[in-house]
């Protein structure tokens, strides 16, 4: 970004908050799970209804699928990858379906997760092993984290000879961990393994280069950290693999290649993907390095604060920490997942607070996001409400 821009881009905080459509009243520390759209890129979303709406024939057959790859290498760009390589889909769950259902397994077969995979993910990889007699290969992240190292250690004491596919998290869901994924895709290609990245949280959150960590594939949610509408994802394939992957929805483009199965399953609405264009549009204008150090440095601050004033502990490192981080709230007493729910729907019915809180390690952790829109005020308002949590 030059000088200029950086010294025109819009301030972080309470104004950056009036370009979102967010409840003024509700303080949103969980970005994460859903993203938010800025008003423009809903606008544009509008916009591109109406354009499609105005002529549908002809944008269905005509504009559709040239549309979707001009976007295609929007994304490839952005994330360090060949367009080719890239398919849009709606979700990373989407993405993850597409692999698993693609590839071929064995009896005895492993397929490697961990007790921190999306559950969404653990469930197809479930659904895939009693299918086909492969068999689910758990691996106990250690929570709270300490390093990296950990981490890397107990995947190389689950991967073996049997080992057919590594799904490893970039970044987790429950606990926010950024997980050193380039070692551990390096431990599973020596081993004959391929490897799958949920990087469902990633895109605009850290840095990405996929061509450099060379996984077989990759997956990222566009609707999380780079703020476009959902139902805007996207799965890349390494080339030796692309012939062989499959949309769910066989349509007429089926035999036609990788890139003529993806980008027609049929009619559907694909409005949030054309809408990315803004999305990277917007994000922009805040700046993509200075946007991810932003939120970074933000989510370190919070946490450490959260922790002193709860007397309790911070659930990863800074070197494990991208724009989320998690915190243990200072409750005693057994903690559930039911019991969990019903503490965060308190903090949202009494406080107006919206943020996950998640059974984790035999206590309840808080997991935070920082976005352009928070300031730490929000986060003392978490932090008061979780005083009054205490017994």
């Amino acid at each position: 970004m030059t000088e200029t821009a950086h010294s025109n881009r819009p301030p972080f905080g309470r104004e950056a908050r009036a370009e979102f459509q967010l409840d003024p009243d509700v303080v949103h520390l969980n970005h994460g799970s859903y993203g938010a759209v800025p008003k423009r890129v809903a606008d544009a979303q509008r916009a591109m209804l109406k354009q499609i709406e105005a002529d549908p024939s002809q944008f269905m057959a005509m504009e559709s699928r040239p549309r979707l790859r001009e976007i295609a290498g929007q994304i490839g760009s952005y994330i360090g990858a060949d367009a080719d390589g890239i398919a849009l889909v709606e979700n990373a769950t989407n993405a993850v379906n597409v692999v698993l259902r693609s590839l071929s397994f064995s009896d005895g077969d492993e397929i490697v997760v961990t007790n921190q995979t999306y559950g969404a993910v653990l469930n197809t990889v479930t659904h895939i092993c009693s299918l086909t007699g492969a068999i689910r290969k758990d691996i106990e992240l250690p929570y709270p984290a300490h390093n990296p190292d950990d981490v890397v250690a107990a995947y190389r004491d689950a991967i073996g000879e049997k080992t057919r596919l590594v799904v490893v998290d970039h970044i987790t869901s429950p606990t926010a961990l950024l997980l050193p994924i380039e070692p551990i895709i390096r431990l599973a290609h020596e081993a004959g393994a391929l490897v799958l990245v949920d990087g469902a949280h990633a895109p605009g959150m850290i840095p990405l280069n996929v061509a450099a960590l060379a996984p077989d594939f990759y997956t990222g949610n566009c609707h999380k950290w780079l703020c476009a509408p959902r139902g805007c994802a996207f799965l890349w394939c390494a080339e030796p693999h692309r012939a062989n992957m499959h949309p769910l929805v066989i349509s007429h483009g089926f035999g036609g290649g990788f890139e003529a199965e993806f980008d027609w399953v049929g009619t559907r609405d694909a409005s949030a993907q054309f809408a990315l264009s803004e999305a990277f549009a917007f994000r922009e204008r805040y700046g993509d390095a200075e946007t991810m150090a932003h939120n970074h440095q933000l989510v370190l601050k919070a946490a450490a604060m959260l922790a002193e004033r709860w007397g309790t502990e911070v659930g990863a490192p800074a070197e494990m920490t991208g724009s989320m981080a998690t915190i243990r709230l200072p409750l005693s007493g057994p903690a559930d997942t039911q019991a969990a729910l019903a503490i965060r729907a308190r903090l949202h019915a009494e406080h107006k607070i919206q943020v996950p809180v998640n059974a984790l390690a035999g206590a309840f952790w808080v997991r935070i996001s920082a976005q352009i829109y928070n300031e730490m005020a929000d986060y003392e308002r978490l932090a008061e409400a979780g005083e009054m949590l205490a017994p």
